[in-house]
């Protein structure tokens, strides 16, 4: 009897080893290849377009990095220069109208020299993206301008730059060096403190 139990699952094991054979080689005649290379032409077709997508915008990314530099690499010599300017103008603006008017011709021409340096100054930094901003009579507006101090003038609306103290400058879309400068405070100062000072 042992050995026909024992005969018995050797056929039993022969069997399920033939059975899973079978199944395996079911499986594999299951899959299908066609179905296999879509598989795989899906899957590289999905890191060809993810490729493409980052290579396009690693070239955008590129493009706007040379576009910025060639704007922009003037930046650190144009913001020394007009600090170059700002004292040709204060020599300037240090000779009042009367000396003018009574100044010999070497003062005269070196007014002049002066006054052509600068422009020339001013105009090749234009040149290269350098503008001047226009502040007066604008807006305050903190991007743009740096607020000195105020200035009470009931005839202009409040936050009004009525005062330009130090030129601003921008290159491109970016301020160099805001203006500083003062701003309308609007409306009359009310005296009602002082009033009531003076009844107590």
């Amino acid at each position: 009897m042992t050995d026909e139990n024992t005969t018995s699952g050797a056929e039993a094991a022969d069997k399920a080893a033939a059975e899973t054979a079978a199944v395996n080689e079911a499986d594999v005649a299951a899959v299908d290849p066609v179905e296999t290379l879509k598989a795989e032409n899906a899957d590289l077709r999905d890191k060809f377009l993810r490729l493409a997508a980052e290579m396009d915008n690693l070239r955008r990314r590129t493009e706007r990095d040379v576009k910025d530099a060639k704007a922009y690499a003037v930046t650190g010599f144009a913001r020394d220069m007009l600090a170059v300017s700002d004292n040709l103008r204060r020599a300037l603006d240090s000779v009042t109208a009367e000396q003018r008017a009574g100044a010999e011709a070497g003062l005269t021409a070196l007014i002049e020299g002066v006054e052509m340096t600068e422009r020339l100054m001013l105009s090749t930094l234009e040149r290269h993206g350098v503008r001047q901003i226009d502040a007066e009579g604008q807006k305050f507006d903190p991007n743009f301008h740096q607020a000195m101090f105020e200035i009470p003038n009931p005839a202009v609306p409040n936050n009004t730059v009525v005062q330009v103290v130090q030129a601003g400058y921008s290159i491109g879309d970016r301020v160099l060096r805001p203006a500083m400068v003062g701003v309308a405070k609007g409306g009359a100062k009310t005296e009602a403190p002082a009033e009531n000072e003076k009844d107590v």
